[in-house]
């Protein structure tokens, strides 16, 4: 990708080194990144989302207990303040590009905030750890990233590249354009109403995001911020993380059932229709449920 390191946006926020509180005032084991197979298989297994068993349940009587972060020192190397300045210029530009396509579907966009930490941080939607993965967190509108994912995304994943990276941005961003237009809170409601769909809800949004991140990689590429070879990296990086190569990768088996993000070919297929298009309107994937 071709961009030019700047000053650090004003809505990135570095915890790198803060502490986060627990329940009780408890000071946790921070978990490392590696340890987000050995929670999805358990996951896997029985059914229940044991990465939600890091945090203390609801966010509202966390937000009383928790003890205040606690800032700290840590050390950095070059090559990683490198990192957090591509992750300030994608933050940035992802959000300048939606702020001039949300107006459009009848919504001014409102920035989200991007939350650097180092193996935990506290957020709205509760605890929240680099076995985690990055995620986006409604109750905040925060996006929250462990810097060393991106190691495992190329190390353990076979996921390398800039654009690789920023495809993992602009999918957080997506859901909080989601947020925005009410298609969260909608399939929320009728994960309530139906729990027998709840996965398959999850997958549509999850694979709408990945068009949305699409949609920004289209406007990133004519204006020439994309070089020969990047698109290659996002799609290498959708297929790296499908549910039924994680799934595969953790147990020795798929369990399409139990899919939430969608299969490595759903999410390359949903990002590239985002990325040929440039159109969020080529990106709803609850309306090819229903056969529309």
């Amino acid at each position: 990708m071709r961009w030019t390191p700047g000053g650090r946006s004003t809505n990135l926020e570095d915890r790198r080194g803060q502490r986060p509180g627990f329940p009780g005032g408890r000071a946790g084991m921070p978990l490392g990144v590696g340890g987000v197979l050995v929670l999805l298989v358990l996951s896997l297994v029985f059914k229940k989302d044991f990465f939600s068993l890091l945090g203390a349940g609801d966010p509202a009587s966390q937000s009383q207990t928790q003890a205040p972060s606690e800032p700290g020192t840590f050390a950095t190397t070059p090559e990683e303040e490198k990192l957090v300045d591509f992750v300030s210029f994608v933050l940035d530009d992802t959000q300048k590009e939606w702020a001039r396509l949300l107006p459009a579907m009848g919504k001014p966009y409102r920035d989200a905030h991007l939350v650097l930490f180092r193996d935990a941080a506290e957020s709205a939607c509760g605890f929240a750890s680099a076995a985690s993965g990055p995620f986006y967190c409604p109750g905040d509108e925060k996006v929250y990233i462990d810097l060393g994912f991106y190691g495992e995304l190329q190390q353990r994943f076979g996921a390398p590249g800039d654009f690789a990276q920023a495809y993992v941005i602009a999918h957080e961003i997506g859901h909080h354009v989601q947020n925005q237009l009410g298609i969260s809170s909608r399939v929320q409601e009728a994960r309530a109403a139906n729990p027998a769909a709840a996965n398959q809800l999850s997958v549509l949004l999850e694979l709408q995001a990945d068009c949305y991140a699409g949609v920004w990689g289209h406007a990133a590429a004519a204006r020439g911020v994309l070089e020969p070879g990047d698109l290659e990296e996002g799609l290498n990086a959708a297929a790296a993380i499908g549910d039924d190569r994680l799934q595969k990768m953790a147990t020795g088996h798929v369990i399409p059932d139990g899919f939430t993000h969608g299969s490595s070919a759903q999410r390359v297929e949903w990002l590239r229709r985002g990325l040929q298009s440039g159109r969020c309107e080529e990106c709803d994937t609850f309306a090819r449920m229903n056969g529309q």
